[in-house]
Protein backbone atom coordinates (compact mmCIF):
# COMPACT_ATOMS: atom_id res chain seq x y z
CA UNK A 1 0.00 0.00 0.00
CA UNK A 2 1.54 3.42 -0.93
CA UNK A 3 1.76 5.69 2.25
CA UNK A 4 -0.15 8.22 1.03
CA UNK A 5 -3.57 5.76 0.52
CA UNK A 6 -5.63 4.67 3.50
CA UNK A 7 -8.63 2.93 1.79
CA UNK A 8 -7.40 -0.03 2.33
CA UNK A 9 -6.89 0.11 6.29
CA UNK A 10 -10.47 1.13 6.66
CA UNK A 11 -12.11 -1.44 4.23
CA UNK A 12 -10.46 -3.88 6.47
CA UNK A 13 -12.24 -2.67 9.78
CA UNK A 14 -15.36 -2.10 7.53
CA UNK A 15 -15.59 -5.78 6.62
CA UNK A 16 -15.14 -7.12 10.37
CA UNK A 17 -18.08 -4.96 10.78
CA UNK A 18 -20.27 -6.09 7.93
CA UNK A 19 -19.02 -9.52 8.20
CA UNK A 20 -23.19 -10.57 8.86
CA UNK A 21 -24.15 -8.49 5.92
CA UNK A 22 -22.35 -10.20 3.42
CA UNK A 23 -22.16 -13.71 2.19
CA UNK A 24 -20.45 -16.69 3.63
CA UNK A 25 -17.15 -18.34 2.41
CA UNK A 26 -20.01 -21.15 0.87
CA UNK A 27 -21.43 -19.68 -2.28
CA UNK A 28 -25.27 -19.05 -1.47
CA UNK A 29 -25.10 -19.88 2.27
CA UNK A 30 -25.81 -16.67 3.37
CA UNK A 31 -26.93 -15.25 6.67
CA UNK A 32 -30.47 -13.16 6.80
CA UNK A 33 -30.27 -9.56 7.08
CA UNK A 34 -32.95 -7.83 8.79
CA UNK A 35 -34.39 -4.45 8.33
CA UNK A 36 -32.67 -3.25 11.44
CA UNK A 37 -29.50 -3.54 10.27
CA UNK A 38 -29.96 -1.79 7.18
CA UNK A 39 -31.36 1.07 8.77
CA UNK A 40 -28.57 0.76 11.26
CA UNK A 41 -25.32 0.63 8.36
CA UNK A 42 -27.30 3.15 5.83
CA UNK A 43 -28.08 5.43 8.57
CA UNK A 44 -25.48 8.39 7.46
CA UNK A 45 -22.86 9.09 5.06
CA UNK A 46 -19.89 7.58 6.96
CA UNK A 47 -21.45 4.46 7.53
CA UNK A 48 -22.48 3.99 4.05
CA UNK A 49 -18.71 4.86 3.08
CA UNK A 50 -17.87 2.19 5.07
CA UNK A 51 -20.17 -0.41 3.31
CA UNK A 52 -18.75 0.14 -0.15
CA UNK A 53 -15.25 0.01 1.46
CA UNK A 54 -15.83 -3.79 2.93
CA UNK A 55 -17.60 -4.57 -0.99
CA UNK A 56 -14.00 -3.55 -2.40
CA UNK A 57 -12.12 -5.66 0.54
CA UNK A 58 -12.45 -8.94 -1.57
CA UNK A 59 -10.62 -7.85 -4.31
CA UNK A 60 -7.50 -8.26 -2.23
CA UNK A 61 -6.26 -11.13 -0.55
CA UNK A 62 -4.92 -14.80 -1.31
CA UNK A 63 -8.40 -15.40 -2.63
CA UNK A 64 -8.50 -12.49 -4.80
CA UNK A 65 -6.10 -10.63 -6.78
CA UNK A 66 -3.45 -10.50 -4.31
CA UNK A 67 -2.34 -13.79 -5.74
CA UNK A 68 -4.75 -16.21 -7.13
CA UNK A 69 -6.46 -14.24 -9.38
CA UNK A 70 -4.12 -12.72 -10.86
CA UNK A 71 -1.13 -14.84 -10.19
CA UNK A 72 -2.90 -18.31 -10.77
CA UNK A 73 -5.24 -17.95 -13.45
CA UNK A 74 -3.73 -16.02 -16.22
CA UNK A 75 -1.46 -18.96 -17.16
CA UNK A 76 0.00 -20.37 -19.74
CA UNK A 77 -0.30 -18.37 -22.85
CA UNK A 78 2.60 -17.45 -25.29
CA UNK A 79 3.96 -15.09 -22.84
CA UNK A 80 4.43 -16.48 -19.30
CA UNK A 81 3.53 -20.35 -17.59
CA UNK A 82 3.28 -21.30 -13.90
CA UNK A 83 6.30 -22.57 -12.98
CA UNK A 84 7.06 -26.54 -11.71
CA UNK A 85 5.58 -29.82 -12.56
CA UNK A 86 1.51 -31.27 -12.61
CA UNK A 87 -0.17 -31.02 -9.43
CA UNK A 88 -4.21 -30.52 -9.13
CA UNK A 89 -3.63 -26.89 -8.14
CA UNK A 90 -2.48 -23.88 -9.26
CA UNK A 91 -0.19 -26.00 -12.08
CA UNK A 92 -3.47 -28.05 -13.10
CA UNK A 93 -4.66 -24.65 -13.66
CA UNK A 94 -1.42 -23.29 -16.26
CA UNK A 95 -1.19 -26.70 -17.62
CA UNK A 96 -5.24 -27.06 -18.66
CA UNK A 97 -5.34 -30.07 -16.29
CA UNK A 98 -8.24 -28.84 -14.85
CA UNK A 99 -10.63 -30.59 -12.95
CA UNK A 100 -13.85 -29.40 -10.87
CA UNK A 101 -11.59 -30.83 -7.71
CA UNK A 102 -8.86 -28.86 -8.27
CA UNK A 103 -7.92 -26.95 -4.85
CA UNK A 104 -7.67 -23.12 -6.33
CA UNK A 105 -10.76 -22.95 -7.46
CA UNK A 106 -12.98 -22.57 -4.74
CA UNK A 107 -12.21 -19.82 -2.65
CA UNK A 108 -12.24 -17.76 -5.81
CA UNK A 109 -15.28 -18.20 -6.92
CA UNK A 110 -16.58 -17.73 -3.28
CA UNK A 111 -14.79 -14.65 -3.05
CA UNK A 112 -15.98 -12.84 -5.87
CA UNK A 113 -20.06 -13.92 -5.23
CA UNK A 114 -18.98 -12.29 -1.80
CA UNK A 115 -17.97 -9.26 -3.25
CA UNK A 116 -21.14 -9.27 -5.58
CA UNK A 117 -23.18 -9.65 -2.60
CA UNK A 118 -21.30 -6.80 -0.45
CA UNK A 119 -21.88 -4.55 -3.71
CA UNK A 120 -25.56 -5.38 -4.19
CA UNK A 121 -26.40 -4.75 -0.52
CA UNK A 122 -24.77 -1.40 -0.85
CA UNK A 123 -26.62 -0.76 -4.45
CA UNK A 124 -30.06 -1.31 -3.13
CA UNK A 125 -29.67 0.64 0.21
CA UNK A 126 -27.67 3.70 -1.05
CA UNK A 127 -30.59 5.47 -3.25
CA UNK A 128 -32.79 4.17 -0.90
CA UNK A 129 -31.28 6.69 1.98
CA UNK A 130 -33.47 9.71 2.85
CA UNK A 131 -30.08 11.53 2.72
CA UNK A 132 -29.45 10.25 -1.07
CA UNK A 133 -32.76 13.00 -2.00
CA UNK A 134 -32.88 15.21 0.54
CA UNK A 135 -29.38 15.32 2.62
CA UNK A 136 -27.11 18.27 1.45
CA UNK A 137 -25.15 18.73 -1.52
CA UNK A 138 -22.40 17.75 -0.03
CA UNK A 139 -24.21 14.38 1.23
CA UNK A 140 -25.97 13.96 -2.16
CA UNK A 141 -22.71 13.92 -4.34
CA UNK A 142 -20.78 11.83 -1.65
CA UNK A 143 -23.79 9.31 -2.09
CA UNK A 144 -24.53 9.29 -5.30
CA UNK A 145 -20.12 8.15 -5.85
CA UNK A 146 -20.59 5.69 -3.32
CA UNK A 147 -23.77 4.01 -5.27
CA UNK A 148 -21.30 4.42 -8.76
CA UNK A 149 -18.29 2.82 -6.83
CA UNK A 150 -20.75 -0.26 -5.69
CA UNK A 151 -21.71 -0.50 -9.27
CA UNK A 152 -18.60 -0.33 -10.46
CA UNK A 153 -17.25 -3.31 -8.17
CA UNK A 154 -20.11 -5.65 -8.98
CA UNK A 155 -19.09 -5.24 -12.57
CA UNK A 156 -15.80 -6.07 -11.88
CA UNK A 157 -16.38 -8.97 -9.90
CA UNK A 158 -18.78 -10.72 -12.71
CA UNK A 159 -16.22 -9.88 -15.09
CA UNK A 160 -13.68 -11.82 -13.73
CA UNK A 161 -16.56 -14.82 -13.22
CA UNK A 162 -18.02 -14.59 -16.61
CA UNK A 163 -14.12 -14.20 -18.25
CA UNK A 164 -13.20 -17.15 -16.34
CA UNK A 165 -16.19 -19.76 -15.93
CA UNK A 166 -18.56 -18.70 -18.44
CA UNK A 167 -22.34 -18.41 -17.93
CA UNK A 168 -22.69 -18.34 -13.88
CA UNK A 169 -25.54 -17.43 -11.26
CA UNK A 170 -25.82 -13.63 -11.73
CA UNK A 171 -28.04 -12.73 -8.74
CA UNK A 172 -28.51 -8.13 -9.14
CA UNK A 173 -29.83 -7.71 -5.94
CA UNK A 174 -29.20 -8.65 -1.96
CA UNK A 175 -29.54 -12.74 -0.96
CA UNK A 176 -32.34 -11.38 2.17
CA UNK A 177 -34.32 -10.37 -1.48
CA UNK A 178 -34.35 -13.88 -2.99
CA UNK A 179 -37.01 -16.14 -2.67
CA UNK A 180 -34.75 -18.84 -4.01
CA UNK A 181 -30.92 -18.97 -3.14
CA UNK A 182 -30.18 -21.91 -5.72
CA UNK A 183 -30.30 -19.79 -9.15
CA UNK A 184 -29.27 -21.47 -12.39
CA UNK A 185 -26.54 -19.74 -15.25
CA UNK A 186 -27.65 -16.69 -16.53
CA UNK A 187 -26.55 -15.72 -19.82
CA UNK A 188 -23.45 -13.70 -20.19
CA UNK A 189 -24.75 -11.46 -23.02
CA UNK A 190 -27.56 -10.21 -20.69
CA UNK A 191 -25.50 -9.64 -17.98
CA UNK A 192 -22.61 -7.79 -19.88
CA UNK A 193 -25.67 -5.90 -21.26
CA UNK A 194 -27.18 -5.12 -17.63
CA UNK A 195 -23.29 -4.21 -16.62
CA UNK A 196 -22.20 -2.29 -19.64
CA UNK A 197 -25.57 0.18 -18.25
CA UNK A 198 -24.58 -0.13 -15.02
CA UNK A 199 -21.36 1.18 -15.63
CA UNK A 200 -22.96 3.93 -17.68
CA UNK A 201 -25.17 4.98 -15.10
CA UNK A 202 -22.38 5.13 -12.88
CA UNK A 203 -20.28 7.24 -15.02
CA UNK A 204 -22.32 10.26 -13.87
CA UNK A 205 -22.22 9.36 -10.75
CA UNK A 206 -18.34 9.26 -9.75
CA UNK A 207 -16.42 12.02 -10.20
CA UNK A 208 -13.27 12.30 -12.21
CA UNK A 209 -9.75 11.55 -10.24
CA UNK A 210 -9.38 15.34 -9.66
CA UNK A 211 -12.54 15.97 -8.15
CA UNK A 212 -12.33 12.92 -5.96
CA UNK A 213 -9.54 14.16 -3.76
CA UNK A 214 -8.20 9.77 -3.77
CA UNK A 215 -5.81 8.05 -5.37
CA UNK A 216 -6.44 5.20 -7.80
CA UNK A 217 -7.48 2.13 -5.17
CA UNK A 218 -10.40 4.17 -5.18
CA UNK A 219 -12.50 3.81 -8.07
CA UNK A 220 -12.79 6.98 -9.90
CA UNK A 221 -14.67 8.21 -13.51
CA UNK A 222 -11.38 7.38 -15.58
CA UNK A 223 -11.84 3.97 -14.11
CA UNK A 224 -15.35 3.21 -15.04
CA UNK A 225 -14.86 4.57 -18.43
CA UNK A 226 -11.77 2.12 -19.17
CA UNK A 227 -13.70 -0.33 -17.30
CA UNK A 228 -16.81 -0.17 -19.73
CA UNK A 229 -14.63 -0.19 -22.84
CA UNK A 230 -12.70 -3.40 -21.52
CA UNK A 231 -16.21 -5.20 -20.92
CA UNK A 232 -17.72 -4.34 -24.14
CA UNK A 233 -14.78 -5.47 -25.83
CA UNK A 234 -15.70 -8.80 -24.03
CA UNK A 235 -19.07 -8.71 -24.68
CA UNK A 236 -18.03 -8.23 -28.66
CA UNK A 237 -15.38 -10.54 -28.74
CA UNK A 238 -15.11 -14.20 -28.81
CA UNK A 239 -16.56 -16.81 -26.52
CA UNK A 240 -17.30 -20.50 -25.42
CA UNK A 241 -21.04 -21.06 -25.69
CA UNK A 242 -22.91 -23.43 -23.56
CA UNK A 243 -25.43 -24.05 -26.42
CA UNK A 244 -22.53 -25.26 -29.31
CA UNK A 245 -19.57 -25.91 -27.23
CA UNK A 246 -17.71 -23.57 -29.66
CA UNK A 247 -15.84 -20.51 -29.78
CA UNK A 248 -18.33 -17.93 -31.33
CA UNK A 249 -18.85 -13.86 -31.61
CA UNK A 250 -21.80 -12.48 -31.84
CA UNK A 251 -23.53 -10.89 -35.19
CA UNK A 252 -24.52 -7.53 -32.79
CA UNK A 253 -20.47 -7.17 -32.13
CA UNK A 254 -19.73 -4.29 -33.98
CA UNK A 255 -22.60 -2.28 -31.19
CA UNK A 256 -19.86 -3.01 -28.28
CA UNK A 257 -16.38 -2.26 -30.49
CA UNK A 258 -18.35 1.38 -31.14
CA UNK A 259 -18.82 1.99 -27.20
CA UNK A 260 -15.44 0.65 -26.15
CA UNK A 261 -14.03 3.47 -28.60
CA UNK A 262 -15.84 5.83 -27.75
CA UNK A 263 -14.94 5.74 -23.67
CA UNK A 264 -11.69 5.25 -24.74
CA UNK A 265 -12.00 8.08 -26.89
CA UNK A 266 -13.31 10.28 -24.61
CA UNK A 267 -10.44 9.14 -21.75
CA UNK A 268 -7.67 10.72 -24.32
CA UNK A 269 -9.31 13.50 -24.27
CA UNK A 270 -8.70 14.48 -20.37
CA UNK A 271 -5.11 13.69 -20.37
CA UNK A 272 -5.49 15.73 -17.22
CA UNK A 273 -6.63 12.58 -15.39
CA UNK A 274 -4.85 9.88 -16.88
CA UNK A 275 -2.00 9.76 -19.20
CA UNK A 276 1.42 7.54 -20.01
CA UNK A 277 4.01 7.97 -17.23
CA UNK A 278 7.45 8.93 -19.47
CA UNK A 279 9.07 6.05 -18.24
CA UNK A 280 7.89 2.47 -18.29
CA UNK A 281 10.75 1.56 -15.61
CA UNK A 282 9.47 4.10 -13.34
CA UNK A 283 6.51 2.77 -13.63
CA UNK A 284 7.04 -0.56 -11.96
CA UNK A 285 9.91 0.22 -10.35
CA UNK A 286 9.12 3.83 -8.37
CA UNK A 287 5.93 3.68 -8.48
CA UNK A 288 4.46 0.23 -8.08
CA UNK A 289 7.11 -1.58 -6.34
CA UNK A 290 8.58 1.48 -4.82
CA UNK A 291 4.93 2.44 -3.40
CA UNK A 292 5.16 6.24 -4.71
CA UNK A 293 2.65 7.97 -6.39
CA UNK A 294 2.39 7.94 -10.19
CA UNK A 295 2.34 11.76 -11.21
CA UNK A 296 0.73 10.58 -14.51
CA UNK A 297 -1.85 8.82 -12.80
CA UNK A 298 -1.15 5.86 -15.69
CA UNK A 299 -2.90 3.28 -13.69
CA UNK A 300 -6.42 3.88 -13.38
CA UNK A 301 -7.62 1.75 -10.90
CA UNK A 302 -5.67 -0.74 -8.44
CA UNK A 303 -6.28 -3.49 -5.76
CA UNK A 304 -5.13 -2.03 -2.61
CA UNK A 305 -3.17 -4.52 -0.52
CA UNK A 306 -2.03 -3.70 3.14
CA UNK A 307 -2.71 -5.48 6.54
CA UNK A 308 0.25 -7.75 6.17
CA UNK A 309 -2.06 -10.79 5.97
CA UNK A 310 -3.42 -13.20 3.52
CA UNK A 311 -7.02 -11.80 3.96
CA UNK A 312 -5.86 -8.47 3.00
CA UNK A 313 -2.04 -7.86 1.43
CA UNK A 314 -0.88 -9.63 -1.88
CA UNK A 315 1.64 -11.84 -2.20
CA UNK A 316 3.45 -9.75 -5.33
CA UNK A 317 7.02 -9.81 -5.28
CA UNK A 318 6.97 -12.69 -2.99
CA UNK A 319 5.28 -15.39 -5.32
CA UNK A 320 6.69 -13.79 -8.33
CA UNK A 321 9.71 -12.27 -9.78
CA UNK A 322 13.24 -13.05 -9.24
CA UNK A 323 14.12 -15.94 -7.15
CA UNK A 324 15.82 -14.69 -3.90
CA UNK A 325 17.78 -16.25 -1.35
CA UNK A 326 16.00 -16.15 1.94
CA UNK A 327 19.43 -14.72 3.18
CA UNK A 328 19.80 -12.12 1.12
CA UNK A 329 18.95 -8.81 2.10
CA UNK A 330 15.69 -8.97 0.31
CA UNK A 331 14.38 -12.04 2.01
CA UNK A 332 13.13 -14.76 0.53
CA UNK A 333 10.60 -14.81 -2.81
CA UNK A 334 10.49 -15.32 -6.05
CA UNK A 335 10.23 -18.06 -9.06
CA UNK A 336 6.60 -18.91 -9.89
CA UNK A 337 5.82 -17.70 -12.65
CA UNK A 338 8.37 -17.90 -15.55
CA UNK A 339 8.38 -15.96 -18.63
CA UNK A 340 8.94 -18.23 -22.25
CA UNK A 341 11.91 -17.86 -23.93
CA UNK A 342 10.12 -17.23 -27.47
CA UNK A 343 8.82 -14.23 -25.20
CA UNK A 344 11.99 -12.95 -24.13
CA UNK A 345 12.80 -13.22 -27.80
CA UNK A 346 10.45 -11.41 -28.98
CA UNK A 347 11.52 -8.37 -27.63
CA UNK A 348 13.49 -5.84 -29.55
CA UNK A 349 17.16 -5.92 -27.78
CA UNK A 350 16.42 -1.81 -27.29
CA UNK A 351 13.00 -2.43 -26.38
CA UNK A 352 13.22 -1.15 -22.34
CA UNK A 353 9.83 -3.38 -21.50
CA UNK A 354 12.24 -6.25 -22.29
CA UNK A 355 14.55 -6.18 -18.83
CA UNK A 356 11.25 -4.86 -16.98
CA UNK A 357 8.87 -7.73 -17.83
CA UNK A 358 11.41 -10.39 -17.59
CA UNK A 359 13.90 -11.29 -14.93
CA UNK A 360 17.10 -13.32 -15.75
CA UNK A 361 18.63 -13.19 -12.66
CA UNK A 362 18.50 -14.76 -9.16
CA UNK A 363 19.48 -13.61 -6.08
CA UNK A 364 21.98 -15.85 -3.78
CA UNK A 365 22.63 -15.28 0.17
CA UNK A 366 25.35 -13.69 -0.53
CA UNK A 367 23.09 -10.56 -2.68
CA UNK A 368 25.42 -11.82 -5.82
CA UNK A 369 23.70 -12.22 -8.68
CA UNK A 370 23.67 -15.19 -11.61
CA UNK A 371 21.91 -15.30 -14.89
CA UNK A 372 19.31 -18.05 -14.23
CA UNK A 373 18.78 -20.52 -17.34
CA UNK A 374 16.29 -19.93 -19.87
CA UNK A 375 13.84 -22.03 -19.22
CA UNK A 376 13.35 -20.38 -15.25
CA UNK A 377 13.87 -16.93 -16.05
CA UNK A 378 10.90 -14.88 -14.39
CA UNK A 379 8.35 -12.06 -14.76
CA UNK A 380 9.60 -9.06 -13.33
CA UNK A 381 7.45 -6.35 -12.76
CA UNK A 382 6.98 -7.09 -9.64
CA UNK A 383 10.09 -7.36 -7.46
CA UNK A 384 10.59 -7.88 -3.97
CA UNK A 385 14.42 -6.60 -4.57
CA UNK A 386 12.70 -3.87 -6.21
CA UNK A 387 10.25 -3.35 -3.18
CA UNK A 388 11.21 -0.09 -0.95
CA UNK A 389 11.90 0.10 1.63
CA UNK A 390 13.26 -3.47 1.61
CA UNK A 391 11.96 -6.03 3.48
CA UNK A 392 13.80 -8.91 5.20
CA UNK A 393 13.23 -12.11 6.36
CA UNK A 394 10.30 -14.81 5.31
CA UNK A 395 7.42 -12.07 5.54
CA UNK A 396 5.42 -12.66 2.35
CA UNK A 397 2.90 -9.97 2.14
CA UNK A 398 4.70 -6.70 0.52
CA UNK A 399 1.40 -4.56 0.40
CA UNK A 400 2.74 -4.00 -3.62
CA UNK A 401 -0.77 -3.43 -5.53
CA UNK A 402 -2.51 -5.06 -8.39
CA UNK A 403 -2.56 -2.71 -11.36
CA UNK A 404 -6.27 -3.39 -13.22
CA UNK A 405 -5.96 -0.89 -15.76
CA UNK A 406 -3.25 1.33 -17.25
CA UNK A 407 -3.80 3.92 -19.61
CA UNK A 408 -1.52 2.21 -22.64
CA UNK A 409 -4.66 -0.13 -22.52
CA UNK A 410 -7.07 2.32 -22.97
CA UNK A 411 -4.83 3.79 -25.86
CA UNK A 412 -4.35 0.11 -27.46
CA UNK A 413 -7.81 -0.25 -26.90
CA UNK A 414 -8.95 2.65 -28.67
CA UNK A 415 -6.83 1.68 -31.91
CA UNK A 416 -8.23 -1.95 -31.75
CA UNK A 417 -11.98 -0.40 -32.11
CA UNK A 418 -11.23 2.42 -34.34
CA UNK A 419 -9.53 -0.13 -36.86
CA UNK A 420 -12.25 -2.51 -36.17
CA UNK A 421 -15.09 -0.28 -36.82
CA UNK A 422 -13.38 2.15 -40.05
CA UNK A 423 -11.98 -1.21 -41.62
CA UNK A 424 -8.97 0.15 -41.13
CA UNK A 425 -6.19 2.18 -38.95
CA UNK A 426 -7.32 5.69 -38.94
CA UNK A 427 -4.57 8.74 -37.95
CA UNK A 428 -5.88 8.21 -34.58
CA UNK A 429 -5.58 4.85 -34.18
CA UNK A 430 -2.09 5.04 -35.54
CA UNK A 431 -1.60 8.13 -32.95
CA UNK A 432 -2.56 5.97 -30.35
CA UNK A 433 -0.60 2.94 -31.20
CA UNK A 434 2.68 4.41 -32.05
CA UNK A 435 2.59 6.50 -28.60
CA UNK A 436 2.42 3.58 -26.48
CA UNK A 437 5.76 1.68 -28.97
CA UNK A 438 7.46 4.77 -28.90
CA UNK A 439 7.66 4.85 -24.82
CA UNK A 440 9.38 1.65 -25.10
CA UNK A 441 11.97 3.28 -27.33
CA UNK A 442 12.33 6.07 -25.29
CA UNK A 443 10.40 8.03 -27.47
CA UNK A 444 12.99 7.58 -29.88
CA UNK A 445 10.25 7.01 -33.24
CA UNK A 446 12.88 5.64 -35.52
CA UNK A 447 13.48 2.56 -33.68
CA UNK A 448 9.41 1.68 -33.86
CA UNK A 449 9.37 0.25 -37.34
CA UNK A 450 6.57 0.86 -39.89
CA UNK A 451 2.73 1.03 -38.58
CA UNK A 452 0.67 -1.08 -41.10
CA UNK A 453 -2.00 0.65 -42.86
CA UNK A 454 -4.18 -2.03 -43.70
CA UNK A 455 -7.10 -3.77 -41.87
CA UNK A 456 -5.79 -6.90 -40.96
CA UNK A 457 -2.13 -6.36 -40.40
CA UNK A 458 -2.72 -3.12 -38.24
CA UNK A 459 -4.57 -5.49 -35.80
CA UNK A 460 -2.03 -8.02 -36.02
CA UNK A 461 0.51 -5.03 -34.81
CA UNK A 462 -1.88 -4.18 -32.32
CA UNK A 463 -2.22 -7.61 -31.08
CA UNK A 464 1.71 -7.78 -30.72
CA UNK A 465 2.28 -4.73 -29.30
CA UNK A 466 -0.75 -6.08 -26.50
CA UNK A 467 1.44 -8.84 -26.32
CA UNK A 468 4.76 -6.72 -25.28
CA UNK A 469 3.01 -3.90 -22.96
CA UNK A 470 1.26 -6.00 -20.28
CA UNK A 471 3.51 -9.13 -19.90
CA UNK A 472 3.13 -10.84 -16.72
CA UNK A 473 -0.20 -8.15 -15.63
CA UNK A 474 -2.79 -11.42 -16.40
CA UNK A 475 -4.49 -9.58 -19.43
CA UNK A 476 -2.87 -11.98 -22.04
CA UNK A 477 -4.55 -14.89 -22.30
CA UNK A 478 -8.21 -13.27 -21.94
CA UNK A 479 -7.10 -11.04 -24.99
CA UNK A 480 -6.15 -14.00 -26.86
CA UNK A 481 -9.75 -15.93 -26.00
CA UNK A 482 -12.03 -12.67 -26.91
CA UNK A 483 -9.76 -12.64 -30.09
CA UNK A 484 -10.30 -17.23 -30.43
CA UNK A 485 -6.12 -16.78 -30.56
CA UNK A 486 -5.66 -18.84 -27.80
CA UNK A 487 -5.37 -22.31 -29.55
CA UNK A 488 -3.21 -20.89 -32.51
CA UNK A 489 -1.25 -18.62 -30.08
CA UNK A 490 -0.14 -22.10 -28.03
CA UNK A 491 0.44 -23.81 -31.58
CA UNK A 492 2.94 -20.98 -32.70
CA UNK A 493 4.50 -20.77 -29.09
CA UNK A 494 5.18 -24.17 -29.54
CA UNK A 495 6.48 -24.26 -32.94
CA UNK A 496 8.64 -21.51 -32.34
CA UNK A 497 10.18 -23.28 -28.99
CA UNK A 498 10.77 -26.20 -31.28
CA UNK A 499 12.72 -23.57 -33.70
CA UNK A 500 14.84 -22.20 -30.96
CA UNK A 501 15.92 -25.46 -29.73
CA UNK A 502 17.07 -26.41 -32.72
CA UNK A 503 18.74 -22.82 -33.18
CA UNK A 504 16.17 -22.48 -36.84
CA UNK A 505 14.85 -19.82 -38.72
CA UNK A 506 14.31 -16.29 -35.91
CA UNK A 507 16.74 -17.99 -33.13
CA UNK A 508 19.42 -19.28 -35.45
CA UNK A 509 21.51 -16.95 -33.42
CA UNK A 510 21.06 -17.56 -30.02
CA UNK A 511 23.79 -19.40 -27.74
CA UNK A 512 24.34 -22.37 -26.90
CA UNK A 513 25.54 -20.88 -23.63
CA UNK A 514 25.74 -18.18 -21.75
CA UNK A 515 29.08 -17.18 -19.88
CA UNK A 516 29.26 -14.64 -16.88
CA UNK A 517 31.17 -13.56 -14.29
CA UNK A 518 30.70 -11.01 -11.22
CA UNK A 519 31.76 -7.94 -10.95
CA UNK A 520 30.35 -6.85 -7.11
CA UNK A 521 27.20 -8.10 -6.89
CA UNK A 522 26.14 -7.49 -10.10
CA UNK A 523 26.67 -9.90 -13.57
CA UNK A 524 28.45 -9.38 -16.92
CA UNK A 525 28.36 -11.12 -19.76
CA UNK A 526 30.93 -12.44 -21.69
CA UNK A 527 28.94 -13.43 -25.00
CA UNK A 528 25.93 -11.63 -26.69
CA UNK A 529 22.40 -12.90 -26.15
CA UNK A 530 21.77 -12.09 -29.77
CA UNK A 531 25.04 -14.39 -31.42
CA UNK A 532 25.62 -17.51 -31.33
CA UNK A 533 29.29 -18.80 -29.59
CA UNK A 534 31.58 -21.32 -30.26
CA UNK A 535 32.61 -21.58 -26.49
CA UNK A 536 31.48 -24.72 -24.98
CA UNK A 537 34.12 -24.21 -21.73
CA UNK A 538 33.78 -21.78 -19.24
CA UNK A 539 37.46 -19.49 -19.64
CA UNK A 540 39.14 -18.79 -16.60
CA UNK A 541 36.98 -16.42 -14.66
CA UNK A 542 34.23 -17.36 -16.41
CA UNK A 543 31.41 -19.34 -14.99
CA UNK A 544 29.17 -20.96 -17.75
CA UNK A 545 25.06 -21.47 -17.67
CA UNK A 546 22.91 -22.89 -20.24
CA UNK A 547 20.84 -20.99 -22.21
CA UNK A 548 19.85 -22.31 -25.70
CA UNK A 549 20.93 -25.52 -24.27
CA UNK A 550 18.46 -25.62 -21.92
CA UNK A 551 15.49 -25.82 -23.76
CA UNK A 552 14.40 -29.88 -24.67
CA UNK A 553 11.50 -31.55 -26.43
CA UNK A 554 10.24 -32.22 -22.51
CA UNK A 555 9.84 -28.68 -22.14
CA UNK A 556 8.06 -27.67 -25.19
CA UNK A 557 5.55 -30.15 -24.92
CA UNK A 558 4.77 -28.78 -20.99
CA UNK A 559 3.89 -25.05 -22.10
CA UNK A 560 0.22 -25.60 -21.91
CA UNK A 561 -0.07 -29.33 -22.32
CA UNK A 562 -3.38 -30.32 -21.86
CA UNK A 563 -4.65 -27.26 -23.55
CA UNK A 564 -7.99 -28.30 -25.39
CA UNK A 565 -9.77 -26.01 -27.72
CA UNK A 566 -13.22 -25.43 -27.41
CA UNK A 567 -12.64 -26.43 -23.88
CA UNK A 568 -10.31 -25.02 -22.13
CA UNK A 569 -10.98 -21.32 -22.55
CA UNK A 570 -12.67 -21.91 -19.48
CA UNK A 571 -12.90 -23.03 -15.87
CA UNK A 572 -14.86 -26.04 -14.84
CA UNK A 573 -16.92 -24.90 -11.67
CA UNK A 574 -15.55 -26.37 -7.82
CA UNK A 575 -16.98 -29.59 -6.99
CA UNK A 576 -18.48 -27.68 -3.54
CA UNK A 577 -20.62 -24.89 -5.38
CA UNK A 578 -22.09 -27.78 -7.99
CA UNK A 579 -22.79 -29.72 -4.38
CA UNK A 580 -24.55 -26.99 -2.41
CA UNK A 581 -26.71 -25.93 -5.36
CA UNK A 582 -28.50 -28.32 -7.50
CA UNK A 583 -29.82 -26.17 -10.06
CA UNK A 584 -25.76 -25.67 -10.97
CA UNK A 585 -24.38 -27.92 -14.29
CA UNK A 586 -21.43 -28.13 -15.82
CA UNK A 587 -20.29 -27.40 -18.91
CA UNK A 588 -18.11 -26.83 -21.76
CA UNK A 589 -17.00 -30.63 -22.09
CA UNK A 590 -15.56 -31.03 -18.35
Amino acid sequence: MKATRSYKVLALAAALSLAGLSACKEYLAVEPISQFDNQAVFSNVSNATLAVLGAYDPLSGDNGYGIRISMYYPYDSDEMMTSGNLDNGRRGIGRYDLRSGNTELTNPWNELYKGIERANLCIEQIPQMSLYSNGTAAEQKELRRLHGEALTLRAQYYLELIRTWGDVPAPMKPSYQQTDLFLEKEDRDKVYDQLLDDLKVATDLVPWRTDAGVRNERITRGAVKALRARMALYRGGYSLRRETKQMERRADYLKYYQIARDETAELMQRRDQHTLNASYEDLFKRYVNGLQPDPAYEIMFEVGSAGNSAQSDSKLGYYNGPRLDANSRYGQGGGGINALPTYFYAFDSTDVRRDVTITIYQVAATNVKSPQRLTTITDGKFRRDWRSPLLPGSAQNLGINWPLIRFSDVLLMFAEAENELKNGPTPAAIAAYEEVRKRAFKGDAGKIGVTPTTKQAFFEAVVNERFLEFGGEGIRKYDLIRWNLLEAKIKETRANLTDLMNASGRYANVPRYMFYRNNGEEMVFLNSLYKPTTLTTAPTGWTRVDWRQNVTATYVTSVAQYFTPNKSELFPINQAALDANPKLKQDYGY
